[in-house]
């Protein structure tokens, strides 16, 4: 039965769904590995694959595989496709951008941002943004394909609501999906920063590691955890957060969520600025700190040594618990590279049994610049593209062809 939506007009696409899902996240990039995967007769891959190609959704690459006989083109998602409208809210701007489906940037913008003009004008703002990108992507790229925001606070996916304490004050608990769901007939996603930089760096640089722990050390500490090869929230979204794990001391320093002794209170950027500022240098965040790291200042070489120690510590209670095979340490701090690194490495390997630290790796983030940017556009990417959901999509992709 042709269903009475966009696939009415085009009947070949019905059931493509999982042709569609099996190239989009490689599991079968050929005619014969889509026979392998799918279990459907060739005639009926065939149909379907043609009927893919022919709406512009998949093309066949200039790359080839052997077959046993003449070399087969490889199949992929046609990047020009569709786009997606993405946006990462930092501390005092908004760097929004329209995707294509590789992903990369097609357009972009930047817009400035004060978080007390609360949630309503910031997401007004970022939708009079997005509109402009849109209009010139619609141009080359097709039609929406979904809207996906990088938040600099903890988020409840499931929810997609910002849940405190949080340094967006006034966000909490507002609908976020709700309201953009005013402006924009696609799906929306909200997702806190350091997952989306973890889901970038999974996916960009470490695909194959099944196992990951993501570190953002930066004005504030968080982490990101990538198990079975997907990034782990936990029940409300709150894995990883331990920038606000405690350590009990004597004198313990004030954290900004108002506890005592926090990892980020010891660690963070803004607690490094603190105490160098304390010794007379001009510092007020994680920028410049490493300024002066890289000035070569011995007391600001210390302090995030000392940082990375502290990091180091609370990384190995996770290394002991989730036994990751990888640790990437990302973020404005990442940029003072061993003197963090060797910190965080000292800790781990000392805390740690030999069964956990063997085959462990400790390493430093490709600097990609905005990498939550393109960490909200694979989230997105991977979800419009998985089996239950990839329907909706070709049904999309024809209404606004």
């Amino acid at each position: 039965m042709i269903r009475t939506n966009g696939t009415a007009e085009h009947p070949a696409l019905v059931n493509s769904g999982e042709i569609l899902s099996l190239i989009a996240t490689g599991a079968a990039t050929s005619r014969s590995a889509l026979l392998d995967a799918s279990g459907l007769s060739r005639v009926t891959v065939t149909q379907r694959l043609n009927a893919l190609i022919d709406s512009g959704l998949v093309r066949e690459t200039a790359r080839t595989m052997p077959s046993g006989g003449r070399p087969t083109r490889v199949l992929g998602i046609n990047e020009r496709a569709g786009f997606f409208l993405v946006a990462n809210i930092g501390e005092t701007y908004i760097h929004l951008a329209a995707m294509d489906l590789e992903p990369a940037i097609v357009s972009q913008s930047t817009i400035p941002f004060n978080a007390s003009d609360g949630p309503a004008v910031s997401l007004a703002r970022i939708a009079d943004g997005f509109d402009i990108l849109a209009a010139k992507a619609r141009a080359s790229h097709g039609s929406l394909f979904g809207v996906s925001l990088s938040m600099p606070t903890p988020v409840d996916f499931k929810r997609g609501r910002v849940v405190g304490p949080s340094v967006l004050h006034g966000w909490d608990e507002f609908d976020i999906i709700g309201w953009l769901r005013g402006r924009f007939d696609a799906p929306i996603y909200v997702e806190n920063d350091v997952n989306l930089m973890a889901i970038h760096e999974h996916r960009q640089n470490f695909r194959h590691v099944d196992d990951m722990f993501f570190i953002k050390a930066g004005t504030g500490i968080g982490s990101g955890i990538v198990a079975g090869g997907k990034i782990f929230r936990g029940a409300q979204g709150a894995a990883g957060d331990i920038g606000h794990i405690q350590f009990s001391s004597e004198n313990a320093p004030l954290c900004r969520c108002g506890k005592l002794g926090c990892v980020e209170a010891r660690a963070g950027g803004w607690a490094i600025a603190r105490d160098l500022s304390s010794r007379g240098f001009k510092a007020e965040n994680a920028r410049d700190v490493i300024s002066l790291v890289e000035m070569q200042k011995p007391e600001a070489l210390m302090l995030l040594r000392s940082a990375g120690r502290v990091i180091g510590e609370v990384a190995s209670d996770v290394v002991s618990i989730l036994n990751p095979s990888l640790i990437v340490v990302g973020g404005t701090l990442a940029r003072g590279g061993e003197f963090l690194l060797s910190g965080i490495r000292e800790l781990v390997y000392q805390r740690c049994l030999p069964l956990a630290t063997r085959e462990l790796r400790i390493v430093l983030a490709n600097p990609q610049k905005d990498s939550a940017l393109f960490g909200a556009a694979y989230l997105a990417l991977d979800d419009v593209f998985s089996l239950g959901k990839v329907e909706q999509l070709i049904d999309r992709h024809t209404i606004g062809r």
